[in-house]
């Protein structure tokens, strides 16, 4: 789904209050807690996560998942073993109704995404 929002409040305020309101704000805590340096906003009327060499992270709402774009996954986790049992795209995390984010280890993936980007690493996003 697509917002038509300017401002990261708007995003917020513009879902419904379901459990993807719930889903994207834990992974929003996420990003936020492990990466305070980044800056949120919003671009391709989507959240975005981002700093002085480009954007990081992407978050949406979508009807049936809540979406984490993160560039090529397999430069963050060459093995698949921080995000076993996600439903996964080339560059997306797709977190469904039966997924609880603290079930899954989407905080290591975070945690690594950072510190190779900080390094200069290249992850596509």
């Amino acid at each position: 789904m697509q917002y038509d929002v300017t401002t990261p409040e708007q995003y917020i305020a513009a879902l419904a209050d379901d459990w993807r309101r719930d889903t994207l704000e834990q992974l929003r805590k996420l990003i936020k807690t492990s990466a305070p340096f980044l800056n949120e906003g919003i671009a391709y009327k989507m959240l975005s996560y981002s700093d002085h060499s480009g954007s990081l992270f992407h978050l949406n709402a979508q009807k049936h998942y809540v979406s984490l774009y993160v560039g090529n996954i397999s430069a963050i986790d060459e093995q698949g073993e921080l995000l076993a049992g996600l439903d996964l795209g080339k560059g997306c995390i797709r977190f469904k109704k039966s997924v609880p984010v603290a079930s899954t280890q989407i905080q290591a993936f975070i945690s690594k995404a950072i510190a190779l980007h900080q390094a200069g690493k290249n992850i596509g996003c």
